[in-house]
């Protein structure tokens, strides 16, 4: 894989860095115009959890966390990224191929069924938002998550998150199609953001069926902002630069501080 020179951001690095110093200003205006403008076409959302009230009742700031329509608007977007990333044309067909596997240990196991399924903390206590971008120069994709979780439940799992380089360092998983994965698991770096973070470079090396070599570079970050977190995955065959996973991480934990502040000082 080939990387930004020393001392230079790629283009989506530096968009970020732009929308972080921006994110306070255009704050003002999210909420208000969430209700007026059509949602994008590759916005998606989960549905009202069974039993619980309905999320645009939900007043953050009041121990509930936030609604459905604050959980929607602390998203990052794809003027956050910048070029040249642009919504996702759909899930990726390595997400079956490579991240659908077993293997023996039950640690490195929960970390695969996590990075397939994204439920890196299970069901959501209340709302959730998702949106997701490709890359069309390298063909990563971006999927980015906010939803409530208990805390002591997501600390718990941050924890479990920073021992896996030591448990699942190195480790062979197989495919539902027949391949064996060599997977490596490593600590990557995040900037001082929210309560509570923690991040991963996972990566899958193998081959198709046909004997083509794959590599397949996935990084995994989880912030906790109160009572909502922010998951990301960060992910693609070809080049997937570390410094955009960061700054998403970043410009989305000001953004959602944010919203939460709004909504405590509405109540």
């Amino acid at each position: 894989m080939t990387h930004p020179p020393a001392g230079r951001r790629a283009p989506g690095a530096r968009a970020l860095l732009a929308s972080a110093l921006s994110v306070t200003a255009l704050l003002a205006t999210a909420a208000c115009s969430l209700q007026d403008e059509p949602r994008p076409r590759w916005f998606s959302a989960s549905a009202t959890p069974t039993g619980a009230s309905p999320a645009g009742e939900r007043p953050a700031g009041s121990g509930a966390g936030l609604t459905q329509a604050q959980a929607q608007a602390a998203l990052i977007t794809a003027v956050d990224l910048g070029e040249p990333w642009g919504p996702t044309r759909g899930a990726r067909t390595w997400r079956d191929g490579l991240l659908k596997g077993t293997t023996e240990d039950r640690d490195c196991q929960r970390l695969l069924d996590a990075l397939y399924t994204e439920e890196l903390f299970g069901a959501p206590a209340g709302p959730r938002a998702t949106v997701a971008f490709d890359d069309a120069g390298t063909d990563a994709q971006l999927r980015y998550h906010v939803a409530a979780h208990p805390p002591a439940d997501v600390d718990r799992t941050l924890d479990w998150l920073k021992s896996l380089p030591g448990k699942c360092g190195e480790f062979t998983a197989a495919t539902t199609r027949g391949g064996v994965q060599a997977v490596q698991v490593s600590d990557t770096r995040l900037p001082p953001v929210g309560d509570a973070r923690q991040a991963l470079r996972v990566t899958l090396a193998g081959e198709t069926e046909e004997g083509e070599l794959t590599y397949l570079t996935m990084d995994l970050a989880a912030v906790r902002v109160g009572e909502e977190t922010i998951t990301l995955t960060n992910a693609g065959l070809g080049e997937v630069d570390e410094e955009v996973t960061r700054q998403t991480v970043e410009v989305g934990a000001q953004r959602l501080s944010e919203i939460r502040k709004q909504g405590r000082a509405r109540i």
